[in-house]
């Protein structure tokens, strides 16, 4: 599949560059992508929900009545759940959410993606470009060259320029990200993925 190259001003260089097959060009497997985006999201989680029991609880040890004759339930403590300000019956206690997933899988998850991203022509490739100082302004016209301005764009450059992705913090819906960082979350999330050209070839040795 070819796609051509483009400048910051959106412009064609007259360059078209063939995506590889084995990144841009395979038949998407949804529950790789399924399995990865719960991982993400797993480890996202703080795990910290906490509930106290009832042998947490301080509170008088003594038994509340006599346990025949009232008519009622037994009750030998305060401290229990159906008591008010007792503990709480099989409450959340710090966990961790995350879980293992195979590096092969990661890896069929994010080209299962950018394939479908190819499929649907949300790809575009950019040439390389970098801000000798943090321009806001600048990288908000790049995205109005791009015709990308108000979409989630996620940039995926080469390296981590500290001015580019400066300049796309204060953007609400743009997100900068190098080729070890990204994950397939932002990749699926995304409605606009712009690469820079150097990073194909990084993309081609990460992912095979």
């Amino acid at each position: 599949m070819k796609v051509a190259v483009l400048n910051i001003k959106g412009e064609e260089t007259g360059r078209e560059i063939n995506l590889d097959k084995s990144i841009f060009g395979i038949e998407p497997n949804e529950h790789a992508v399924y399995l990865d985006v719960k991982n993400y999201l797993a480890n996202q989680r703080q795990g910290t929900a906490k509930t106290k029991d009832k042998g947490e609880i301080t509170a008088s040890t003594r038994k509340i009545k006599k346990q025949k004759g009232t008519g009622t339930a037994r009750a030998g403590s305060v401290k229990s759940g159906i008591m008010r300000g007792g503990g709480t019956f099989f409450g959340p206690q710090p966990r961790d959410y995350g879980f293992k997933l195979n590096r092969k899988v990661k890896k069929l998850a994010r080209k299962s993606v950018l394939s479908s991203r190819a499929k649907e022509k949300a790809i575009q490739i950019l040439e390389d470009f970098t801000f000798e100082a943090p321009k806001t302004k600048e990288f908000i016209g790049i995205l109005n060259s791009l015709s990308a301005s108000g979409k989630k764009a996620l940039f995926l450059v080469s390296d981590k320029n500290k001015n580019v992705f400066l300049s796309s913090r204060n953007i609400k819906k743009a997100h900068v990200s190098t080729v070890d960082e990204v994950n397939t979350y932002d990749l699926i999330n995304a409605e606009r993925l712009i690469i820079c050209e150097g990073t194909l070839e990084q993309l081609k040795e990460r992912l095979n």
